[in-house]
């Protein structure tokens, strides 16, 4: 959100002199409704149906076309700084950057965000019994884990639910994102690896998630939601977390507290001493044959060139030309977090200490929560109009990274290392805040350009970009032998992201004068959106008992065909030719 506006307040302040009783979260007016008033301006909905000639000025003087935080107004860019003639060109650009900043969410989850989280868990003593059941048995991690595969959704969800013309992007991804994945990835994981799934984790994970789905239904149904209803979304989660705990508990109880043995349909599980090797994000690490025979002192520079580096060239010059064109995309992205984002790795015998780069970071990292906090707006601030807020984090902390230099050696990280892990995952986090701001604006800016409502948009573009990284994680999961962890992964993640993205977006709104939120949709796309995870969630808890868990081809195949003919009755509700009384 930017600086004009913060929670329910702001977002009365941008819709302007709502009339009593209007709803607080409104989805975008469908394909030929009626324009709704907000205070002095037209919906911005309008721009399209003026001359090309009046477009900057609908857009500069109409309070509902301006955009809520990010750092870049992509409405005024494409109605002002481009020609009419050029809005193809300008979509174009804005559906590579859209694509970019997927790639962006991706690469500081998967590579930043998760690993921080990880170490965080480590030194909490929680790796063994919450945050990381994967290595271990079918069971995904519940709290840090599904945190770190959930960051993007779920932030992008509370970015949405800020802004009252956005919620419907959050709906729509939430929803949409949980149709995608309990039906296309679940189904691509069938079929690619033919399975018997875990029976006890899968019904209970269908059955929660069920039951989140009905709630959030009856929330859109009744039309607003309480303090206490949001609250209750989180403690669903907290029920649901205290219910895996203990089935594992009692499931470790009763084979001896040790790894159960292998399952003539899936390979036998790594133990601690079999564990992949964890993925790093610099290329300064070594293979075994490569590691000089006498050990010497790198230094500083050495330290911090290397650490710095992106790119392994060995393995640059293994993989193919696809792969090399991608990683050349993202290597500006990962040069800039490994820049401002500290990762602490418990797998190594350093921790990836790197005292160069770790000390840089104590500049760079608080750097990055002040100017990306409110769109920089309290990075920006001028301590009693004279000193800005900026200049002060950047004193404090050059002295502070120069006192850790000094009191440190590039050999043995200090005991307080597990700060920067902390550290890490502030600064991922607002990475991905950013980013998820960006991605929000995008779509809301080509819903204008488009006249598609925010739903159709959330359950298409922003479901898909943030499923991706699920999708591809699940399938190589699946082609290397552990279907039944990535078919848990499929049911199990997809609860945090409903009951804390809809209760964590809420609760954020409410204030203590205005305990509620209201939940109004106009678009009976929501409707069919929420029936047919419903109805998805049925047909899997049906058949796949009804199948003796065992699924193979069949069961894959039907949810696939199953998404496809849901996506075309949603276009086709959204495009009117399917109406809904």
């Amino acid at each position: 959100m930017g600086p004009g506006a913060t929670g329910l307040a702001g977002a009365l302040r941008l819709a302007g002199a709502l009339p009593a009783g209007t709803p607080l979260l409104l989805d975008a007016v469908p394909p030929g409704g009626d324009a709704l008033s907000h205070g002095q301006g037209l919906d911005c909905w309008e721009v399209r149906k003026h001359n090309s000639s009046e477009w900057c000025h609908f857009i500069r003087s109409n309070p509902d076309c301006r955009l809520d935080g990010g750092f870049l107004d992509y409405l005024d860019g494409v109605f002002c700084v481009f020609l009419p003639r050029l809005l193809p060109l300008a979509v174009t650009l804005y559906a590579l950057w859209l694509l970019y900043l997927f790639i962006i969410l991706g690469v500081t989850a998967e590579k930043f965000f998760c690993p921080n989280l990880s170490a965080i868990s480590t030194n909490l003593k929680l790796s063994h019994n919450v945050a990381v059941f994967s290595l271990t048995s079918p069971l995904h991690g519940v709290t840090f884990l599904a945190f770190g595969n959930g960051a993007p959704d779920v932030f992008s969800a509370v970015v949405a639910f800020s802004d009252p013309r956005t919620a419907g992007l959050a709906i729509g991804a939430i929803f949409g994102a949980g149709v995608f994945v309990t039906t296309v990835v679940a189904g691509g994981i069938a079929l690619v690896k033919p399975f018997t799934a875990a029976s006890r984790p899968f019904l209970r994970d269908v059955i929660v998630y069920m039951v989140a789905v009905f709630v959030t239904f009856m929330m859109l149904y009744l039309g607003r939601i309480r303090l206490g209803e949001a609250l209750g979304y989180l403690g669903l989660y907290v029920f649901y977390v205290l219910t895996v705990v203990l089935c594992t508990w009692i499931h470790r109880r009763q084979r001896g507290d040790g790894l159960a043995p292998p399952r003539p349909w899936e390979p036998e599980m790594p133990t601690d001493a079999e564990e992949p090797e964890p993925s790093g994000t610099n290329s300064g690490d070594y293979g075994e044959e490569y590691r000089p025979l006498l050990p010497s002192r790198e230094t500083s520079l050495r330290i911090l060139t290397t650490a710095l580096s992106p790119l392994d060239y060995r393995k640059w010059r293994r993989k193919p030309w696809y792969w090399r064109l991608f990683k050349a995309f993202k290597v500006p992205v990962e040069l800039v977090l490994l820049l401002t984002v500290p990762v602490v790795d418990p797998d190594k015998d350093d921790l990836n200490w790197k005292r160069p780069l770790n000390c840089l970071h104590i500049l760079t990292s608080p750097l990055l929560c002040v100017l990306t906090l409110k769109s920089g707006a309290y990075g920006l601030y001028q301590i009693q109009g004279v000193f800005p807020v900026w200049g002060l984090v950047t004193v404090v902390a050059s002295a502070l990274a120069l006192i850790i230099f000094i009191t440190t050696s590039n050999e043995e990280p200090p005991k307080y290392h597990c700060v920067f892990a902390f550290l890490g995952f502030l600064a991922s986090a607002m990475w991905i805040n950013a980013a998820a701001t960006e991605v929000v604006n995008i779509l809301r800016t080509l819903g204008v350009i488009f006249q598609l409502s925010n739903t159709v948009l959330g359950l298409t573009l922003l479901a898909w970009g943030n499923s991706i990284g699920d999708t591809f994680s699940d399938l190589t999961m699946a082609r290397q032998g552990y279907p039944r962890m990535a078919f848990s992964a499929c049911f199990g993640g997809i609860i945090f992201n409903i009951v804390v993205g809809v209760g964590l977006g809420c609760l954020l709104q409410m204030t203590s004068s205005q305990p509620l939120v209201k939940l109004e949709p106009d678009s009976p796309l929501l409707w069919v959106l929420a029936g047919a995870l419903g109805l998805s969630l049925v047909f899997s808890f049906v058949t796949v008992p009804g199948q003796c868990f065992q699924l193979g081809k069949a069961y894959g195949t039907c949810l696939i065909a199953y998404y496809l003919v849901f996506l075309c009755v949603a276009l086709l509700t959204e495009f009117r030719v399917i109406h809904f009384s």
